[in-house]
């Protein structure tokens, strides 16, 4: 299960971390990000305890997702001790995470 993090607790969760950590920035009224959350959680549950998932609701925090660079909902960032390593944006197939998630693991 993800958890919902702010920019708050951002550096505590995911840049001081040295786990794989995803950061999925969502909307609640975007129907492409109900999409990608469903399967996010999947995922998440599939991984627990070896990979950290986390949410950002985009419309509260947009400051970190311009930081990020973020620039269409949805996006998922991949971090590996606390760097930027790969993104995926929109209606990513569930395959694909998987496989940017085992990519991600073996480096």
């Amino acid at each position: 299960m993800s958890k919902m993090i702010t920019k708050n607790n951002f550096k505590k969760e995911v840049a001081e971390s040295s786990f794989l950590s995803l950061v999925h920035f969502t909307t609640e009224w975007n129907g492409a990000s109900q999409i990608v959350s469903m399967m996010y959680e999947d995922v998440a549950n599939a991984y627990k305890g070896v990979v950290n998932f986390h949410t950002v609701d985009y419309e509260t925090e947009k400051a970190l997702g311009r930081e990020y660079g973020v620039m269409e909902i949805p996006t998922i960032l991949f971090f590996k001790s606390g760097q930027l390593i790969d993104h995926a944006v929109g209606l990513i197939p569930k395959n694909i995470l998987i496989a940017k998630i085992e990519t991600a693991l073996s480096k």
